[in-house]
């Protein structure tokens, strides 16, 4: 086994006011809109069979029309929207879809290198139970394996659009899909020869704190069919804390196709990703009521560095739409973590987790539209094998003064090699008849997964290896229908099983045992094989949706049902988890999206228009210690609502968002409410912030230049979230931050 080195408010309960705007306007909207068309004359609308032709991969050039005919609750945010708003980040722009929750910057993924989204309810620190793409390309370190995204290699500035998919997708996109499907589309190349350069600059009021998020783009397409594209997008300085807080992220892409026949062609993406983030502990409440910013522990951080491959080759016609993706993928991270000791004498020691993970995906799918009778049909069949590995190690200094000493050599306390062999086949038929859209499918995943573990002592001597090892195959089937009222309106509804395979931390862990001989303590590897299980969960959908006359809404009533959910627990409410199961869970909830623009009712009101979503969830443990009581870290109600109005070269928004209060119990056998000393465990208050954002466009006459400004958390609320893990605490929500953005096309 190779040992891996170390390369490397002021709220205090929830104003329900606030979401009240949000939706008393939604309401308002869809009531103007019935209204306008009840004192208009009436237009004779016939409403035309479907007729299905060969999409093929729904997720290619997705809009605001292919996100309608989609039988299931979806949402995009593109380029536009997001250039149009106060979003400044890839959290920000998720923020504005219904159903995701974000959650700030804590332990050990609090930084701007991780990700943390959650779906519906579901666990959103290191976002483990979504399908995370990238132009279709997994962006976890092992999909099957590692699935979190402690490292996630994607940055704003590449990004043309973000298209989520939560339900009815579970056919085609896996393993991890009770969550949805995120794809992050990059910018796509151009016809002719142009480009772009950007540069966003964030100033945090609360520590005068600056930070720069550089972009550039160019790519066209020549005359022979032949078109490339270069792509970079970075962030550098320092977040809002006052210390430990740096960041440096680069992200650069080079995307290239050929169209070599009308219907045939080819992409090559190369990508590279190199992140590192400072990352500040949590406080305790004294230290938390002293100073919110400050940083005591200089040492936290997080690296990675991420590059791939990928290629693509298309035919499309109209009958039939043929795929194959393969790609590569090699990644590192690494973390120092410094924890407390005994705090009277000033002692610490830093734990340490350099990782490697490789893996290889290949990925043909093929589809055919037909008529069968008086029915219009398109079938498509796919399949993918994945390869990973990965190489594990964890270690820890010896105990030091963070004061006067330095940290030591990092002695092993467990490494692993794992590896995973993945197939996964699947098959939908869509049926159209007359208005109706009717899609059955099912998808087949056939995985086997192995980690060969060993526990070491506190010399860095091994003293036990296990080698778990785990087969699953599983069916599971998807019925998705549709019905069209109108070429506008829609209703959907869907059911599906969605699948989530053990990870290979879930295959193992490490018990302290007395060794008979000796009469000592003993770090032991064990297998877990017999006490955790792979997750699954029944996903339900019943909705709605419009899509015309200045309007775009979405209305989904959902219902997730696992049968046996997994929890990293910490029974002493700190430090390092152990996987447990946490037993049947139930997420039930509604989902409202819209926008309109106000040029449908009156030539005078153009320009205007009004977006806001908002979601209820109620999840729940349905058996255990905690039978009855909501899961940690999510909010029930979360929502936004903003308005823009644009008149010449002019641009004006302004958005509000709310998220309800969070439950942080700990691992105990009580469920804790009230506030601990640490600041790690405790309910956390929920908040609303409000952001305005003003832009000029120069136009062609001045080479395309464009200047924004504005102001994220306007009156400077103040807000908090937690943590439990290694540098667990309370942790202070972003400032009152001024940014100003600026870019010139050419």
């Amino acid at each position: 086994m190779k040992l891996l080195n170390a390369r490397n408010l002021a709220f205090t309960d929830f104003k329900h006011s606030s979401l009240s705007v949000a939706v008393a306007l939604s309401l308002s909207c869809i009531a103007n809109v019935a209204y306008a068309d009840e004192n208009q004359t009436p237009e004779v609308q016939t409403l035309q069979t479907i007729v299905v032709k060969a999409q093929g991969n729904w997720l290619e050039q997705a809009n605001a029309e292919t996100v309608h005919e989609h039988a299931g609750a979806r949402s995009i945010i593109d380029r536009k929207k997001m250039d149009q708003s106060a979003v400044t980040s890839i959290r920000d722009a998720l923020k504005q879809v219904p159903g995701v929750q974000v959650q700030d910057s804590n332990g050990t993924g609090g930084s701007d290198v991780s990700l943390n989204l959650g779906v519906r309810g579901l666990t959103s620190r290191l976002s483990p139970r979504s399908t995370v793409l990238m132009d279709g390309v997994p962006l976890s370190f092992a999909p099957y394996g590692q699935p979190q995204l402690s490292m996630a290699p994607v940055s704003m500035g590449n990004i043309e659009s973000v298209d989520v998919v939560r339900g009815a997708g579970s056919v085609r996109f896996g393993p991890q899909n009770v969550g949805g499907i995120i794809n992050f589309s990059t910018r796509a190349i151009p016809e002719k020869l142009s480009g772009s350069v950007g540069l966003t600059t964030e100033f945090a009021t609360g520590t005068d704190q600056i930070k720069y998020s550089p972009n550039l783009f160019i790519g066209g397409t020549m005359n022979n069919g032949l078109g490339l594209a270069l792509l970079y997008s970075g962030t550098k300085g320092d977040g809002y804390r006052e210390a430990n807080n740096e960041i440096d992220i680069d992200d650069v892409m080079l995307k290239s196709s050929y169209q070599f026949t009308d219907q045939d062609s080819i992409a090559v993406n190369l990508h590279h990703y190199e992140g590192r983030g400072e990352m500040p502990e949590g406080l305790t409440t004294a230290q938390y009521t002293e100073n919110p910013y400050q940083s005591n522990q200089t040492r936290n951080y997080f690296a990675g560095r991420r590059s791939d491959v990928s290629v693509k080759y298309s035919h499309k016609d109209d009958v039939n739409n043929f795929e194959v993706l393969g790609y590569y993928v090699d990644s590192f991270r690494t973390s120092d973590l410094e924890s407390v000791v005994d705090a009277s004498k000033g002692t610490s020691r830093i734990s340490n987790s350099p990782r490697d993970y490789k893996y290889f995906g290949i990925e043909p799918r093929y589809s055919r539209a037909y008529t069968f009778g008086n029915m219009n049909n398109e079938v498509t069949i796919g399949y993918r094998y994945l390869q990973e590995e990965s190489s594990e190690f964890s270690g820890r200094t010896a105990v030091y003064n963070s004061a006067t000493g330095t940290p030591g050599e990092r002695i092993a306390n467990t490494t692993s090699d794992g590896g995973t062999k993945a197939h996964a086949a699947y098959i939908d038929n869509r049926f159209g008849i007359g208005a109706w859209t009717i899609t059955p499918g099912v998808r087949f995943e056939s995985i086997k997964t192995h980690n060969d573990f060993t526990a070491y002592d506190a010399t860095g001597k091994a003293n036990n290896t296990v080698h778990p090892k785990i087969k699953s195959d599983e069916f599971l089937p998807s019925l998705a229908v549709q019905y069209n009222f109108t070429d506008q309106w829609n209703v959907f509804a869907n059911a599906a099983v969605s699948f989530g395979p053990q990870q290979y931390n879930q295959l193992v862990t490490t018990r302290s045992i007395v060794d008979p001989t000796t009469n000592k303590a003993v770090n032991t590897a064990v297998a877990t094989l017999d006490g955790l299980h792979p997750e699954k969960s029944n996903n339900y959908e019943i909705g709605t949706k419009y899509l015309g006359n200045g309007l775009n809404a979405e209305f989904t009533v959902f219902y997730l049902d696992f049968d046996k959910e997994l929890l990293l627990e910490r029974p002493d409410n700190i430090g390092t988890g152990i996987w447990t199961n946490l037993g049947a869970t139930s997420h039930k909830g509604v989902e409202l999206g819209l926008s309109y623009d106000f040029e449908n009712l009156a030539d005078a009101l153009k320009g205007l228009k009004v977006y806001s979503n908002y979601t209820f969830t109620k999840a729940v443990s349905e058996a255990g210690k905690f039978d009855g009581e909501d899961l940690p870290y999510y909010s029930r109600h979360v929502g936004n609502v903003g308005v823009g109005y644009s008149i010449d070269k002019w641009s004006v928004n302004a958005d509000m968002f709310a998220q309800s209060k969070q439950h942080a119990p700990g691992s105990t056998n009580v469920y804790q409410t009230q506030e601990t000393a640490d600041g790690r465990i405790g309910d956390i208050a929920g908040y609303s912030t409000f952001a305005v954002r003003t832009a000029y466009d120069f136009g062609k006459d001045f080479y395309g230049l464009k200047l924004a400004g504005g102001v994220k958390n306007v009156f400077d609320k103040e807000y908090y979230t937690r943590s439990s893990d290694s540098t667990g605490g309370k942790y202070v929500g972003q400032p009152r931050t001024f940014y100003l953005q600026t870019s010139v096309d050419f």
